[in-house]
């Protein structure tokens, strides 16, 4: 009896080292320019294998309509959104053209980087800017990253992909760009990869609500089996669990169908499909948005925010422990009143504030802790009339994440 149980103690403890051992990888894909209920009408058989596995999400992108941090529903606002998890009154990026972005707020490629110099990035994408501008890759404000493997700048082949009126060539381009990102998955895996695919953008502008557009969104689906594909045999034949996120960057107007960059429920309105099945609290009963892939690729990959970094991020993981959501906060002559939802029931929250802006530039903020509370309190109220500004930066600290909001008082 007591070599039966060594045996079985020794058996688990194997597959616990196991376990261990096994390297966690991640590919996120944006197939851009694809309504939520644009999506969901359709048979997409690839993509109900993946859902299966793990689990589908409607996702918002915009930010928060009429504030602060209000949003465009644009193709690079939002991937940047999803890069670095924070919206454009801090990414500063509003449009397409993407003049100056603020590095300040790095994005996860540079984060997990600079923690695992060893790992290798990736991207597969039909548009260079993606890589040069957003990534920033081999600037100096960047600290220099840059990406492990490269596949982009086809759109400017002209030869091999000859621009035809009908856009026909982009789909040939999104078939280079998956071959290359599953055939780089299937062979050198890198940690962390980004794909981009634009042919359903394309054919929403051209067609709007249409049978073209349903076509292109069923041609996605074959391409979304190729690396699913890649990604099952990694599992299958290494010590590697891999995290795949498909979402979109933006919904369409109403009207047509052509049109995004709004802040209409369908233009704000996207999805998310992912292999991941367990789902936090907050990923299972709130709202999630763009900015939410970020720290939850972050979480899954082990990455750590620095401090300043966790309090600018605007995000909330839906994988693994998370404390808090949903931050309001009300200014009454010279009171804020700051309330949140606890998503445990212990442990206490910091309450912070700051009246400085400095990440902007580059800087550190100067913050000033005014208290700590229970945190299933979900309630405090701030004297800062010590404090005078017209603008503020409220933190509240958890122990499993931070939540912030900025202030502008009128």
């Amino acid at each position: 009896m007591i070599k039966i149980i060594i045996s079985a103690a020794c058996m688990a403890l194997a597959l616990n080292v196991s376990a261990q051992q096994r390297t966690k990888k991640v590919v996120y894909i944006i197939a851009d320019g694809i309504a939520a209920d644009a999506f969901e009408r359709e048979n997409l058989p690839n993509f109900k294998k993946i859902i299966q596995a793990g689990s589908y999400s409607r996702m918002h992108v915009g930010g928060d309509k009429g504030t602060y941090n209000e949003t465009p529903t644009i193709s690079a606002v939002g991937y940047n959104s999803l890069l670095t998890g924070t919206w454009v009154n801090k990414h500063n990026v509003p449009d397409n053209d993407i003049k100056d972005p603020n590095y300040n707020y790095p994005t996860i490629f540079r984060l997990f980087k600079e923690q695992y110099p060893a790992k290798k990035t990736a991207i597969f994408s039909s548009w260079t800017d993606n890589r040069t501008k957003l990534l920033g890759a081999d600037l100096p404000e960047t600290g220099h990253f840059k990406p492990d493997y490269a596949f982009d700048g086809y759109e400017l082949d002209t030869v091999r992909f000859k621009h035809d009126k009908l856009s026909a060539y982009m789909h040939q381009i999104d078939e280079e760009v998956v071959k290359q990102a599953a055939n780089t998955i299937h062979t050198n895996a890198p940690d962390l990869s980004w794909v981009y695919l634009e042919y359903t953008d394309d054919m929403g502008h051209r067609y709007g609500d249409s049978p073209e557009y349903s076509k292109a969104i069923a041609m996605l689906d074959l391409q979304m089996g190729k690396i699913w594909d890649a990604i099952s045999y990694r599992e299958k034949n290494f010590k590697e669990d891999w995290l795949i996120v498909i979402t979109t960057d933006h919904g369409r107007d109403e009207k047509s169908g052509r049109g995004h960059g709004g802040q209409s429920d369908r233009q704000r309105s996207t999805w998310m499909v992912s292999n991941y099945k367990n789902l936090n609290t907050y990923g299972q009963y709130f709202d999630l948005g763009i900015v939410d892939i970020m720290p939850s690729i972050a979480q899954y990959l082990n990455v750590k925010f620095p401090t300043p970094v966790a309090r600018e991020v605007d995000g909330t993981t839906f994988i693994g422990p998370v404390s808090i959501t949903g931050l309001k906060t009300i200014y009454t002559q010279g009171l804020i009143d700051i309330s949140w939802k606890a998503l445990e029931k212990s442990g206490k929250a910091k309450i912070w504030i700051a009246k400085t802006n400095n990440v902007k530039s580059g800087g550190k903020d100067d913050y000033r802790l005014l208290g700590e509370v229970d945190l299933a309190q979900q309630h405090y109220l701030a004297d800062v009339k010590q404090y005078p500004s017209a603008f503020y930066k409220v933190v509240v600290e958890a122990p499993n994440n931070s939540v912030n909001q900025w202030m502008i008082i009128k």
